[in-house]
């Protein structure tokens, strides 16, 4: 916007404020970490403990939270490969936690640990675009795979229904868009990643009076996975989706099966 506006040095000094994250990435653990008023990185240090450098979360959650830069963020940690590792670490540790912090266990811990998806906490806003990442990746399945997961684990269509906060109604939002089968990971951007869409058939109606056809018809709780997509009958070699590919009306289609679509 600055640079639209004329204001080169504003946008200079905004997109170099927006590499500030790389400040605290740590290449030791590849993990974010909070830093000292001297420099230095906080120790001892436990990707476990929650509060301190981070709201609410720990480091499992919020290393990901660079969702204007994912690229850069996977080349800090080595790659994509070793990206989706990390990744995959999320999942696979358990769900334990330090919460000497706050001295005792916050609800958003408990969540967590209910959930049993090894460290991931949707119940918490800050971590529940992490599954998408794994479609800069290039292991599109892995995010289909966990999307559904939490479609079909943590949403329930009773009073106690919501795995966790509700604010400004992120949580519901998620389902919603991931219900359709994609979403915006960096929200304001002309881009939406791509998951694994929960219905047949689906229609967005739009304000313009155009309309969204979205079609999965071998759709079911087996045929999870993401085969082949296209948009206005042209196959897509990414899986991702661009708003200005739909406002004007559009028909999106999967071709779901039951085993992982790796290529």
């Amino acid at each position: 916007m600055a640079a639209k506006l004329g204001h080169t040095e504003d946008a200079a000094m905004l997109e170099k404020a927006s590499r500030n994250y790389r400040n605290v990435f740590d290449p030791e653990t590849r993990l974010m970490r909070g830093r000292n008023e001297d420099g230095t990185f906080q120790t001892p240090f436990s990707p476990y403990k929650w509060g301190d450098a981070y709201t609410e979360g720990n480091a499992w959650h919020y290393t990901w939270s660079v969702f204007h830069d994912v690229e850069g963020l996977a080349e800090l940690m080595g790659g994509k490969e070793e990206f989706s590792k990390m990744l995959d670490s999320v999942f696979v540790v358990p769900p334990i936690y330090d919460d000497s912090y706050y001295g005792q266990r916050i609800h958003e811990i408990t969540e967590m640990q209910v959930a049993n998806m090894g460290n991931y906490a949707h119940g918490n806003q800050p971590a529940q675009h992490m599954i998408y990442l794994y479609d800069y990746a290039g292991q599109p399945h892995k995010a289909q795979y966990w999307v559904r997961e939490v479609m079909n684990r943590l949403y329930k269509a009773q009073p106690d229904g919501y795995c966790g906060d509700e604010d400004n109604g992120q949580t519901s939002a998620w389902y919603v868009f991931s219900a359709l089968g994609f979403y915006p990971v960096c929200p304001g951007a002309d881009e939406y990643a791509v998951g694994a869409p929960l219905f047949r058939h689906a229609t967005i109606h739009l304000e313009n009076g155009q309309k969204i056809e979205i079609e999965a018809a071998e759709n079911s709780s087996e045929n999870r996975y993401v085969g082949a997509m296209s948009l206005d009958g042209e196959v897509l070699a990414a899986p991702f989706l661009r708003y200005s590919e739909l406002k004007d009306g559009a028909t999106v289609r999967f071709d779901m099966q039951s085993v992982p679509g790796k290529q």
